[in-house]
């Protein structure tokens, strides 16, 4: 019996060993890195009004009414920007559920703003892979542009400026497409007076 443990000690000590190294030095060097050079990434990049936290820059969240702008839909269940269960639709472009589902998206855009004459950007009847995605293209803000004017009795010029403040552009100016974050494009919105 004795034998037969010998040439397990080493597989033992090396097991703890890396164990160790792996599943405890590794991880509390890498978020401790993380929070002192990214700390408001590694904190959830949450976005605060007034001191409480209102949402994160990286989490879509579902708004509805008029007087707001909408984001990206989300395929997310059992409600709309779970973030314990993301995931696209899986649907694949030539799939009619997908289709219909998009028709259906564009009837409802079209009702909500029967006068808007403008094509609708894909990313207003489409989830992201995610489904969890905060921005939407300047393109989808602007077809939205005229509903929220009209619901908060605001000038058209003035919220279009106020997608123009909000509108980010590419990542180091060449990685990815601008883009304008929903949550802080409506926070700017409800400050105006």
């Amino acid at each position: 019996m004795k034998n037969l443990l010998i040439p397990l000690r080493p597989l033992l000590v090396l097991f703890v060993a890396l164990s160790l190294l792996t599943g405890l030095a590794y991880p509390l060097v890498v978020t401790g890195l993380a929070r002192s050079l990214f700390p408001w990434q590694a904190g959830g990049s949450l976005i605060l009004q007034g001191g409480k936290p209102v949402g994160s820059a990286l989490i879509g969240q579902n708004f509805a009414d008029p007087g707001h702008f909408w984001g990206r839909l989300s395929a997310t269940t059992p409600m709309p920007y779970n973030a314990t269960s993301s995931g696209g639709s899986n649907l694949g472009p030539l799939n009619p559920a997908l289709l219909d589902a998009v028709k259906a998206r564009v009837e409802a855009l079209h009702a909500a703003d029967p006068g808007n004459p403008l094509p609708v950007p894909v990313d207003l009847v489409t989830a992201s892979g995610s489904g969890l995605d905060p921005d939407i293209s300047p393109a989808a803000a602007d077809y939205q542009v005229a509903r929220v004017a009209r619901a908060r009795g605001l000038d058209a010029g003035r919220v279009q400026a106020l997608v123009a403040a909000n509108t980010q552009g590419a990542l180091w100016g060449f990685i990815g497409e601008p883009r304008v974050n929903v949550l802080r494009l409506n926070l700017a919105l409800d400050a105006q007076k």
